[in-house]
């Protein structure tokens, strides 16, 4: 891809009714939750627009750490915390499923080059 191609395909202008705040919350152990806090273009906080918690963890494979990344329903820190474990466990078995799935696909891909003599 040539550079004015690559230009003129890429969009990187911010949108500034849709800004957040990150702020981090994390034990050291089981992983982390983000509090994306609604901010105008000035940085003060929107309150007309409700903060979004998301969760991260890391689980360890043979290739190393794989992140793990699953929005959080909840209004505040207490209830994020509280809902980590349940959303992190469901989002790292959706993970397992997907690579699962990959791998089958990718060995169906396999067998489809296999070329059996007559």
């Amino acid at each position: 891809m040539s550079k004015e191609m690559f230009n003129d395909t890429l969009d990187l202008s911010m949108d500034g009714g849709a800004l957040f705040r990150e702020e981090a919350y994390t034990d050291l152990k089981a992983g982390t939750v983000r509090r994306l806090v609604p901010v105008n273009a000035d940085g003060s906080e929107d309150r007309s627009r409700t903060p979004i918690f998301v969760g991260n963890t890391q689980i360890l494979t043979e290739h190393g750490p794989l992140p793990v990344q699953a929005a959080l329903a909840a209004n505040n820190l207490k209830e994020a915390i509280a809902a980590f474990p349940a959303t992190m466990q469901r989002a790292v078995e959706d993970l397992v499923k997907e690579l699962e799935q990959m791998q089958e696909e990718a060995g169906r891909e396999d067998d489809s080059r296999i070329i059996v003599p007559r």
